[in-house]
């Protein structure tokens, strides 16, 4: 008989980026390589356990974003164009390092995978959510929503905003896999006290938030995280475990810190002779990431003194820790148990991409975890939180604090200098949106499509990972003008529809190339 349970939680997420105007993106790379290294791998082992028979569990969100991407036929061409370069290119490395034994081996190991990537694509005829969808249906997955474009709540100010976040979540997810979503990953883990009535308007049943969101939450949590609890609402929450996301999140005693592992930062695109891998950059011509690293992490030594990668070593080295991290979370329920004298859940959460982008070894981990746990012991039971929720039922109320993740945890990285400008003309713009919603309320033919398209760019403009760029520093002027794009074409918008002098040829534009949420309904601002 279990002593607690284990419910491990994937946020899989990625911006909406997606431009067919040009030949090739340089961020639509995010996309591609979050298929190859992350998505496509989850998958395939998610399909191997489930033919043996292994019986695992996991949640995961797919954001309504990556979802559409996912899903987009121009996405994904061009991604079957990327892996078709990608194998030519693993085939001239085959032939290059046919003389040294060890680079050698990756080679192969990375011809294998990108005729896994291709296998999968047939199987599932270009669309990845068929079959997240039949794990799903198995019982082994539970796949939950997050806010429609990763829209930040607490920073909204209009309660009609938050309510299409999660209104437009939930109606494509419905869409998309036939069901409506049980449960959401608040877009950061940002949470502020009333967001959870929107979520029951919804038909939402759990949300999850950082550790602190629920320990200074009133009154003060009997069990702390270990026991979800119901918002005034009666929507649940489940909390983050620390202890397991430090063993491995923690830059300092994280796992994917081994010196055993795959390097990130060390590409072949940069490695090689320009014109031997010029023909596999974009048509710039700009050096870039190719996917192909031979070596691995080593230690705290500069790029050019790092170790050829061994594959083997690596995989062995996954088991080690999947073994570790089971043993360790046997010991704290055991510890837990004894003191509560009732089963705790532990909930560990992470960034899908973590596993197989960044941790290149993460899904081999995810794996053997999945694998000790079904066979090596019986101490923990691996639950999603709906499973838990039809075994207990009975929590205590609490109101979580307002928080997020991130750094201090309470918006700082979203809300600071370096984007703090963003708000006002985000705030702005929804209620020039909620005043269209209502003074059309039955619109028809090109002003509806308008209308429609008004509060597309909108929900793109107000994508958290706008500001989170901004803050982090990272491909900023991009973040600038997507931000100012979107902003821009609302506001085209919403003066052509006050003046009655829409342009079908500047909708159809935006349209063509902001094709997110097809069905949407400018209502939802109403």
């Amino acid at each position: 008989m279990e002593k607690g349970y284990l419910c491990i939680v994937l946020h899989a997420h990625l911006p909406f980026v997606r431009h067919p105007e040009y030949r090739d993106f340089l961020e639509e790379d995010w996309f591609y390589e979050g298929m190859t290294e992350t998505y496509i791998p989850l998958l395939d082992m998610f399909e191997r356990l489930l033919h043996e028979g292994i019986r695992f569990r996991i949640t995961m969100s797919l954001t309504p974003t990556l979802c559409a991407m996912m899903s987009d036929r121009l996405l994904i061409n061009r991604y079957k164009s990327r892996l078709s370069g990608l194998m030519e290119f693993s085939e001239k490395e085959l032939f290059r390092t046919k003389d040294h034994p060890l680079f050698h081996k990756t080679a192969r190991m990375y011809n294998a995978k990108l005729k896994t990537c291709i296998k999968m694509l047939e199987k599932h005829r270009g669309n990845l959510l068929h079959g997240f969808k039949k794990i799903a249906d198995s019982g082994c997955l539970e796949i939950i929503t997050c806010c429609a474009t990763h829209g930040f709540l607490p920073l909204m100010i209009h309660r009609e905003s938050k309510r299409a976040q999660i209104r437009v979540a939930v109606e494509d997810y419905a869409e998309k896999f036939a069901v409506r979503p049980k449960g959401i990953w608040l877009a950061e883990c940002a949470y502020s006290p009333g967001d959870d009535y929107l979520l029951k308007e919804s038909g939402i049943r759990y949300f999850f938030s950082d550790t602190h969101g629920i320990l200074f939450g009133s009154p003060r949590p009997a069990y702390g995280i270990l026991a979800p609890v119901y918002c005034p609402s009666g929507v649940a929450v489940f909390a983050r475990d620390m202890e397991s996301a430090h063993q491995v999140w923690s830059a300092d005693i994280g796992y994917p810190g081994d010196s055993r592992y795959r390097e990130f930062y060390r590409d072949a695109g940069y490695d090689l002779e320009y014109d031997y891998v010029k023909p596999y950059l974009h048509s710039d011509g700009i050096r870039r990431n190719v996917g192909f690293k031979y070596y691995k992490v080593t230690g705290k030594v500069e790029l050019s003194e790092k170790q050829p990668y061994d594959y083997e070593q690596a995989r062995q080295a996954a088991a080690i820790h999947a073994g570790n991290f089971m043993f360790n979370r046997e010991k704290q329920i055991e510890h837990l148990y004894g003191i509560l004298k009732k089963k705790p859940i532990i909930t560990s959460m992470y960034d899908a991409e973590l596993f197989g982008h960044w941790w290149y070894e993460g899904p081999e981990f995810l794996e053997f975890l999945f694998r000790k746990i079904y066979y090596d012991q019986k101490t923990i039971k691996v639950v999603t939180p709906s499973e838990y929720m039809e075994i207990h039922k009975d929590y205590q109320v609490v109101q979580p604090s307002m928080s997020s993740w991130g750094d201090k945890g309470y918006n700082e990285v979203w809300l600071n200098q370096s984007n703090d400008w963003i708000y006002r003309h985000l705030h702005k713009a929804a209620s020039l949106m909620i005043r269209l919603a209502r003074s059309n309320p039955r619109a028809r033919g090109l002003k509806k499509r308008a209308l429609n398209q008004a509060a597309r760019e909108l929900l793109l403009a107000q994508s958290s990972d706008w500001a989170f760029i901004m803050s982090t520093g990272t491909t900023v002027p991009y973040a600038h003008k997507r931000t100012k794009d979107h902003l821009h074409y609302f506001m085209k918008i919403y003066e052509s529809v006050n003046n009655n002098s829409i342009e079908e040829k500047f909708i159809s534009e935006l349209e063509q190339r902001d094709n997110v949420f097809p069905n949407l309904n400018y209502r939802v601002y109403a």
